[in-house]
């Protein structure tokens, strides 16, 4: 496992909008639901880190699951709309970067190989908020693949 790129980084506290997408791809919901907010609110062509995380996580029998997506902003965006805001602590992760071709495959494997890596690591589970960060403008997410994604796995020492 010594041969992964894994980086350790502390992500600092964030002020985050958050907005939720429900059902068989609720990545692309969340985040054409985002993309529709974040016009209305002036955020386009702004740099912004963008995030997301399964919530709630699939049933079993059932298709659908769940997907929060942030965009971190400042003090003068409010909760409007499927926006709520989250003001995130920030936290230590372990880092892996994937350019994802199959999303089914590429990101369920990369996790593995970061809990396999945190298992023979000095560091044990985190208990904050597990994320993917979309690496790219807000603009291109939700389109055709391959994309990239920085996925972090939190930890502590």
């Amino acid at each position: 496992m010594n041969d992964l790129e894994v980086r350790l980084v502390k992500l600092p506290p964030m002020r985050v909008a958050c907005i939720n997408g429900f059902g068989t791809e609720p990545e692309n919901q969340a985040f054409q639901k985002m993309k529709e907010w974040a016009k209305t609110h002036d955020l386009f062509g702004k740099y912004h880190r963008l995030f997301g995380y399964d919530n709630p996580a699939s049933s079993p029998g059932s298709p659908n699951r769940g997907y929060d997506a942030w965009i971190t902003v400042d003090e003068s965006v409010q909760a409007e709309g499927d926006a709520r805001i989250i003001e995130f602590p920030g936290g230590l992760y372990a880092v892996m970067r994937i350019d994802v071709k199959n999303p089914g495959e590429d990101i369920p494997a990369t996790w593995q190989k970061l809990l396999k890596w945190m298992e023979a690591s000095k560091y044990h589970h985190g208990q904050h908020q597990w994320l993917e960060e979309h690496i790219g403008p807000l603009s291109e997410l939700g389109g055709e693949q391959p994309f990239t994604l920085d996925l972090h796995l939190p930890i502590s020492e």
